[in-house]
């Protein structure tokens, strides 16, 4: 068995609670958790405020962040700024590996697969520079790991792409677009 990663799970709470609690009691005994759950921050803070209570208090010391993704996930302004700080590398926080997972819930195109459209921006920005990888859900804790433990060793072999602008509101359409 590997080092257990300290991983930071990004997710819509209000759609994918029940897969992030799922993720937790399957995988819980793999990683550490270093994630935001619902009501540890206030949501009518002030916006850069919030970005930087996630990156200082989070995201700091994790060192793969996991985006779980379903239909709606890549509207969430939450999970863009996530990503952004995650994959930043500042002398505060060091940059973290990335991975998506496809939730059983999503809404595959008519290749049986994700389109780049309806998942984050920058998750896809990712996954197109080869920093992320996304992968299907499963239940098997020995392939989570592996998984989980790739995202680490890739983060300091390849340049993460952030140049995106971080969202300022939540998206709202079928898909996105540049």
């Amino acid at each position: 068995m590997t080092k257990k990663h300290k991983v930071f799970v990004s997710y819509y709470h209000e759609d994918d609670e029940k897969y992030r609690n799922k993720f937790e009691e399957l995988f819980g005994d793999i990683y550490v958790s270093k994630s935001v759950d619902e009501g540890d921050i206030d949501p009518n803070l002030n916006v850069e405020y919030v970005r930087q209570k996630i990156r200082d208090e989070y995201l700091k010391d994790s060192t793969v962040t996991v985006v779980l993704v379903g239909n709606n996930t890549w509207k969430r302004k939450h999970v863009d700024w996530e990503i952004s700080s995650s994959i930043r590398h500042t002398e505060k926080n060091p940059r973290s590996g990335l991975i998506g997972i496809l939730l059983p819930t999503y809404t595959r195109s008519s290749s049986d697969k994700y389109s780049s459209y309806t998942i984050p921006p920058r998750l896809w920005d990712n996954i197109e520079c080869k920093y992320s990888v996304m992968y299907n859900w499963t239940n098997n804790a020995v392939t989570m790991e592996d998984s989980i433990h790739k995202a680490f060793l890739r983060k300091d072999k390849v340049n993460p792409k952030n140049t995106r602008t971080m969202f300022g509101k939540n998206r709202s359409g079928e898909k996105w677009q540049d």
